[in-house]
């Protein structure tokens, strides 16, 4: 099964290292970046809702999210996401890649603002537009993941481009951290300017009015970086492999990337471009959908794989990351909400998000960046899979130790170990994967139904571990009983072998073309 490579992407897969690709980073990444501040800053604020809008002041305790509300709160996002995944990732292959990019970030940005801007004079109207916001922001997010991973994929050499694409992914760890930094800064100055005591001194004096501004900036900061770099996205050319093999324009292609990566690329004559389509390796001709028999034989195992590890990675990331304040509360890094007014202890959860991001999140990101296209995806994946669930059972069997006081900073060290080997692991792997082993016009579809697998998992997450970690004597008011939160570690630790066991189905593309790796083409020397 020979096929012919065209010149535009024989160069592309050969070209050096330069400053174009790392402004496609920084463009792309900044849209991740935005992300990452959207989905997991309200994880932040949630407690301060609750007190501002839930608080009954005859009771020992201040007011949080019922369950009802906790759960659209913290879900409605991952809704939009998993939708916008679906609905963008088809549209990138129908329309191209760059038609629909700026559209997402305006969504973003947009939804993010209205967020903060949510209105009513009830909770219930609050928390209904902010909801309603919160899903069309997730819709627009939903669109930057198959997006932004098939641009940097279809734009990268074949030596780096594992390195480039989890790069882009990588701008998450900012996004959580830059989250935390703007909570800790909003929090203090307010703290500092509205002193107000303790809940457990004064009920109604712990509360002041100005904190229904403070989650407010907060939702709406994340904006900024993602807002001006609307411009740039804007100036990108449309990837070379969707004009050529796509839209099948190769002379534009080449004309696109002479002008980006500043060398000649030689046209090619018509009469070649048929030849190297005609040559392809696409039993049945270049037609055949996703839907197809041929894409089953060809594809089939490989998208099993990357939505099966997808999903299965976002049940134990996502529970982690928007429930990491109630964990920590429960072992007694964070003091009860009542020794604290509202606004302090906002500034001790961002605190606490802020040095596990320091110390885990964001290390193991740019792991990922320094070593996949050393050691290659396939053993990154089955490695980070492999230490999540060690590591949960490292918490999970002893967990009664780690709650005693004295040992909650050990609980918090291997904690941070569990989010550095998602991130040194498969929450990059299963961003990366997609993006190059499907044919360039199913590729950003692909990338979008395993990226909505993952969300599906992050729905499953972050509305199982709210129900699952309830203390099985003693729920919370309004909520139904548990298997407390060492069950559900085990649950989680269970998600994570399987995995584990998904990722033998996963295929290395290290240092391979695009169209090799999707099988459009045979080898590189076949190729060349």
């Amino acid at each position: 099964m020979a096929g012919r490579q065209l010149n535009v992407l024989f160069t592309l897969d050969h070209a050096r290292t330069q400053w174009y690709h790392f402004t496609a980073i920084v463009i792309a990444g900044m849209g991740f970046f935005t992300d990452a501040y959207d989905l997991f800053c309200i994880s932040l604020v949630t407690k301060l809702l609750g007190r501002i809008y839930y608080t009954d002041l005859s009771k020992p305790d201040p007011g949080t999210l019922p369950l009802n509300v906790a759960a659209a709160v913290n879900g409605v996002a991952l809704c939009g996401t998993l939708a916008g995944q679906l609905f963008f990732g088809w549209l990138g292959d129908k329309l191209g890649r760059k038609s629909v990019y700026g559209f997402t970030l305006i969504l973003m940005v947009l939804c993010s603002v209205a967020s903060g801007l949510s209105f009513g004079s009830t909770p219930k109207g609050v928390i209904s537009t902010l909801c309603f916001f919160r899903f069309w922001l997730g819709f627009g997010i939903g669109g930057d993941y198959p997006l932004s991973a098939t641009i940097m994929s279809e734009y990268a050499n074949k030596k780096t481009r594992g390195a480039f694409i989890a790069a882009v992914f990588a701008m998450q760890g900012f996004g959580i951290l830059f989250g935390a930094i703007v909570a800790l800064v909003v929090s203090a100055a307010f703290r500092n300017s509205f002193p107000a005591p303790a809940y457990s001194d004064d009920r109604a004096a712990s509360l002041v009015p100005e904190a229904d501004y403070v989650w407010r900036i907060i939702l709406m900061f994340g904006t900024l970086p993602a807002a001006i770099t609307y411009y740039w996205r804007m100036k990108m050319p449309e990837t070379a492999r969707y004009t050529a093999l796509v839209a099948r324009n190769a002379k534009q292609a080449a004309a696109d990337m002479s002008r980006v990566l500043h060398t000649d690329i030689e046209e090619e004559s018509s009469e070649s471009v048929e030849k190297a389509s005609a040559s392809m390796v696409l039993a049945g001709g270049d037609e055949w959908g996703l839907f197809s028999s041929e894409f089953v034989r060809r594809h089939g195992l490989h998208l099993v794989a990357t939505t099966s590890t997808w999903f299965l990675l976002d049940i134990a990331f996502y529970s982690q990351n928007l429930f990491q304040k109630d964990i920590f509360s429960k072992v007694g890094w964070i003091p009860a909400a009542r020794t604290m007014n509202a606004v302090e202890e906002l500034f001790r959860i961002a605190r606490a998000q802020a040095l596990i991001a320091m110390c885990g999140t964001i290390p193991g990101y740019w792991f990922t960046v320094a070593f996949i296209d050393v050691a290659g995806r396939f053993w990154i994946q089955i490695m980070g899979f492999a230490m999540m669930t060690l590591f949960m059972l490292g918490l999970a069997v002893p967990y009664n130790h780690w709650t005693t006081p004295g040992h909650h900073t050990g609980f918090v060290v291997l904690y941070g170990f569990t989010f550095f080997f998602a991130n040194f692991g498969p929450n990059s792997t299963t961003f990366v994967v997609p993006a190059e082993i499907y044919p360039a016009r199913l590729r950003s579809t692909c990338h979008g139904i395993s990226a909505a697998a993952g969300k599906a998992g992050a729905i499953v997450g972050a509305f199982g571990f709210l129900y699952a970690a309830q203390d099985p004597q003693k729920p919370e008011a309004g909520y139904p009983r548990g298997i407390g939160i060492r069950n559900a570690l085990f649950v989680l630790a269970g998600t994570n072998f399987l995995g584990t066991v998904m990722t033998l189905l996963v295929p290395e593309s290290k240092g391979k073309s695009l169209e090799v790796v999707s099988q459009e083409v045979a080898d590189d020397e076949e190729a060349a």
